[in-house]
């Protein structure tokens, strides 16, 4: 008898390294594979779009369960190749706001165009009622894994 949890484990392992691996190719396949930290990239692009005028590194390191120190690293690399900006936030010079310059304005959409076709790849063959499923499924997980018991509502059945 197999076992079900190891199972279940290891395809949502296999199934990150994949898409993980699909996101790299569509990177490089789009001279993008300098950019290297496209998640970083679009959560900045969304607090931009939300009229934040960017977000400091401990805020980075928040939104990306990461260290501080990791986004450092990232930050370097991404300044160092135009694509972020640093800016001594008012008021505390000692923290800076991260911004994206127009470089990485453009990389993010160029970026987020292929997370699209690899999320399009990964749910080919998919109903949208089978998405939203998988969506609640995953939703739940997350809570579960975070501590967090409110449950997520099923999507309702279409009669």
């Amino acid at each position: 008898m197999a076992n079900f949890d190891f199972d279940l484990g290891l395809l949502e392992h296999q199934l990150h390294l994949a898409r993980q691996n699909a996101i790299q190719t569509e990177l490089a396949a789009a001279g993008l594979q300098e950019v290297g930290h496209p998640m970083l990239m679009c959560i900045l692009r969304t607090a931009g779009a939300r009229g934040a005028d960017g977000l400091t590194q401990r805020e980075l390191a928040q939104l990306l369960h990461v260290s501080p120190a990791a986004v450092a690293t990232s930050l370097k690399s991404l300044e160092k190749k135009g694509y972020i900006s640093r800016e001594p936030e008012p008021g505390d010079a000692r923290r800076n706001r991260v911004t994206l310059t127009d470089k990485g304005q453009q990389a993010v959409d160029d970026c987020f165009a292929c997370l699209q076709r690899v999320t399009r790849r990964a749910f080919a063959g998919l109903s949208t009622e089978e998405q939203s499923v998988l969506r609640g499924f995953y939703l739940r997980m997350l809570d579960n894994l975070r501590g967090n018991s409110l449950p997520h509502p099923m999507p309702k059945e279409e009669s």
